[in-house]
C-alpha cells in the first residue's frame, strides 16, 4: 500500500491503535471504578496485575510443595516414623519419587504409602552397614554397592 500523503499515513495508524487499546482494556475489564475504562489508569493496573501474576506462579509452586510436605508428614506420622527420616531413607534406597507423587500415594493408596514407609524403617534399622554394603542388605532394598 502506497501512500502519496503524510495525513494519509497517519489516518492508516489509526486501527492499530484501537485493536492496541482493546486488548489491553480486555485484561483490564474485571477491575473496579476507572481502571476498567480510562486508558491511562488501565495501563498501570494491567501492569501491576502481570506482576503479581508473574510473582504469585513461584509463590504457587512453593505453596505446593509445603502442601506435599505436609500431607507426607501427616502420613508418615501415622506409620510411626517422622518426614526426615522417610525421605532421607527413601532416597538412600534410591526410591525416586518425589514429593508430589508421594503425597499423592499417601491420599489415594495407603498400602503403597505403606510400604514404602516399611522399606524406609528397614533401612533405618539397618544403619550404616546396609551402606557400606556388606551384603546384609534389606530385602527388596538395592544399593548402589550391591549393583557395582
Amino acid at each position: 500500500m502506497v501512500f502519496l500523503t503524510l495525513s494519509c499515513w497517519i489516518r492508516n495508524r489509526g486501527p492499530d491503535r484501537y485493536w492496541k487499546v482493546q486488548e489491553l482494556l480486555k485484561h483490564a475489564r474485571h477491575f473496579r471504578g476507572r481502571k476498567n475504562r480510562c486508558y491511562s489508569l488501565a495501563v498501570r493496573a494491567v501492569r501491576r496485575a502481570f506482576v503479581y501474576a508473574t510473582k504469585a506462579r513461584k509463590l504457587k509452586k512453593r505453596n505446593m510443595r509445603t502442601l506435599w510436605i505436609t500431607r507426607i508428614a501427616a502420613a508418615s506420622r501415622e506409620h510411626g516414623m517422622k518426614y526426615p527420616a522417610l525421605i532421607h531413607n527413601l532416597t538412600k534406597t534410591s526410591v525416586q519419587l518425589n514429593r508430589r507423587v508421594i503425597s499423592e500415594l499417601a491420599i489415594t493408596e495407603p498400602r503403597t504409602f505403606l510400604s514404602l514407609t516399611k522399606l524406609a524403617r528397614a533401612r533405618q534399622q539397618e544403619g550404616f552397614r546396609a551402606a557400606l554394603g556388606d551384603g546384609k542388605e534389606p530385602l527388596g532394598v538395592f544399593s548402589r554397592v550391591m549393583l557395582q
